[in-house]
């Protein structure tokens, strides 16, 4: 398999308790589930808008009254590191990237693209949940994978797949996804997660258990750190001992929502970049009025 599944930052993973899934993930299901169809119900019927990449502007300090142009004065304030930024409405589709475009190393955020791809084969009759992957069923192997991030899960789980149908599966649904090299643009990772939100990718059942795991992780304190309270964050971070540390989220505020990728790598340290991707998310969520 392909190296990144060592050099990715891991930790073991925990024994399943008895008890899980608990009651509280019971029921954040069945509520996802319920705003899962509702997106079903209302989805639109078109396809993403064309990716434009912002102009660069001069670094400018955020402040409440923020400006359109604050995501780029944020990135390109930082001269250590490169930067990608991608915001799409999800019920419009419309795509607007900032900053570097091409494609990135992106570490663990494509656990989402394995577990996808993974569900879409159980739901073509190809794969089961219940199958025993290592010590645990693939249901609980996608849990770790997803929420703890953990990797021997994604190796299990990629395995199973094959990297022939995982780079297919990426392919048709309009991902340019290295399988070799784990490289993904942030442009296309927001698709992915649009796709996922609106319930175009998977039934509801399996939508809403996926965003589950992608709630309360193991790695909270890049974008979820800079939403409100009022306002429901789904995602997956990534980082890499090579330099990279990136976080992907959809961001809802109950009745619009946004998938929100940043991807980083360079050298600056990463509390500093941390520090980056919170600001970035907060002048997207104050850019976008979500």
């Amino acid at each position: 398999m392909a190296s990144y599944y060592s050099y990715h930052r891991s930790t073991p993973p925990p024994a399943p308790p008895t008890h899980r899934p608990h009651r509280l993930r019971i029921l954040g299901t069945v509520v996802i589930i319920g705003m899962v169809g509702v997106m079903y119900y209302h989805s639109q019927k078109h396809k993403t808008g064309t990716v434009a990449a912002a102009p660069a502007t001069s670094h400018a300090a955020l402040s409440q009254n923020i400006s359109a142009d604050a995501i780029s004065d944020i990135i390109h304030g930082d001269s250590d590191d490169d930067i990608g930024v991608a915001v799409e409405n999800i019920a419009t589709g419309k795509l607007n990237t900032y900053g570097d475009t091409t494609p990135f190393t992106a570490a663990s955020t494509t656990k989402v693209l394995s577990a996808v791809a993974y569900y879409h084969l159980v739901e073509q009759g190809q794969l089961s949940l219940s199958t025993v992957l290592g010590a645990y069923p693939v249901s609980y192997q996608l849990e770790l994978m997803v929420n703890d991030s953990d990797n021997d899960s994604w190796q299990l789980i990629d395995d199973a797949i094959g990297t022939a149908a995982r780079v297919a599966y990426a392919q048709s649904i309009g991902l340019n996804y290295d399988a070799d090299d784990n490289t993904l643009s942030a442009a296309d990772m927001a698709k992915l997660l649009g796709q996922l939100y609106a319930g175009k990718l998977l039934n509801p059942q399996h939508t809403a258990q996926l965003l589950s795991y992608m709630q309360h992780t193991n790695n909270e304190t890049m974008i979820p750190a800079a939403v409100p309270a009022s306002l429901t964050v789904y995602h997956k971070y990534g980082e890499l001992d090579t330099g990279e540390l990136h976080d992907a989220a959809i961001i809802s505020n109950g009745k619009t929502a946004y998938a929100v990728v940043i991807y980083t790598t360079g050298n600056s340290s990463v509390s500093t970049r941390t520090a980056i991707i919170k600001q970035l998310a907060s002048a997207v969520i104050s850019t976008y009025h979500i």
